[in-house]
């Protein structure tokens, strides 16, 4: 049964994240919630909401997800200052766990290594700059957005989620035209490769096959199904609607084709 949240019934941390995030209590236990009025605008929460539905979609555990209703009576507090606008909004469950941080060794433990190149694959495929970039020369690598879950094993064994998708399709406000160019289709740029990931890459091969060969069954009528889901108090209009199930659909065909050849010589 899905987790669905329907009351928050109060707000009991909030985050210094590009989308204001706030650990809230609801009705089913503790989330994370993503409002309307954080400053980086609501296409934040529309990235958010279709990056982690196109992870789960290629195999990637993720937090359990949700839309939930802010309520005036909320009164729901952002660090800097504002509170959350009445209206739709995203939330995760809170789950047992830690960022990852960057330590290579605690890697091999995870329960499931060969995760790390799906994730580097999706990463590439919705052009996700806020795991690690390109090109970290000009965007700080993020380390805190890898998720270390510890739900249901035991003691020194983790398992990898796909975490916070705030930063996908080009990075927010930009749901828009702008992404049926084809310079962003086709961009071949690998996103999500730390340094750290790079040994499992080849470990994993077969894995990385299959992930890919996933991809090419993506069904467009699906896409357009989620795209569609977007409330409309998220503020993507049509134009950005129909560039963003065109850039998931046509991308996720050239990713499979290119990404083996693409990622070799970085991994040798």
């Amino acid at each position: 049964m899905p987790w669905q949240p329907t009351i928050i019934r109060r707000a009991d941390l909030s985050l210094a994240t590009a989308a204001e995030t706030v650990q809230v209590t609801t009705d089913a236990g503790k989330g994370y919630l993503k409002a309307l009025g954080n400053r980086g605008g609501p296409h934040r929460l529309a990235a958010d909401w279709a990056g982690t539905q196109l992870a789960a979609w290629l195999g990637l555990p993720t937090f359990e997800f949700a839309i939930i209703q802010v309520l005036p009576e909320n009164e729901i507090p952002f660090q800097k200052g504002g509170q959350a606008q009445p209206g739709p909004a995203f939330i995760t469950r809170l789950e047992p766990g830690m960022t990852w941080g960057g330590n290579a060794e605690i890697l091999s433990s995870l329960v499931n290594p060969q995760d790390i190149a799906a994730l580097v694959l999706f990463d590439t495929w919705v052009r996700n700059v806020d795991r690690y970039p390109p090109n970290p020369a000009t965007r700080k690598a993020n380390r805190g957005n890898v998720f270390l879950s510890t739900k249901g094993l035991p003691d020194g064994q983790w398992r990898l989620l796909a975490m916070d998708h705030t930063h996908c399709f080009d990075g927010p406000g930009y749901l828009n035209a702008r992404l049926s160019h084809i310079d962003l289709v086709k961009d071949d740029q690998i996103y999500g490769l730390f340094p750290e990931f790079k040994p499992f890459i080849g470990l994993h091969r077969p894995d990385l096959l299959a992930a890919i060969a996933k991809l090419q069954t993506i069904d467009r009528q699906w896409v357009d199904a989620l795209v569609a889901g977007i409330p409309a108090e998220w503020a993507v209009d049509q134009a950005g609607r129909d560039a963003l199930a065109n850039q998931v659909y046509n991308r996720a065909d050239y990713v499979a084709r290119t990404f083996v050849a693409l990622i070799e010589p970085q991994i040798e």
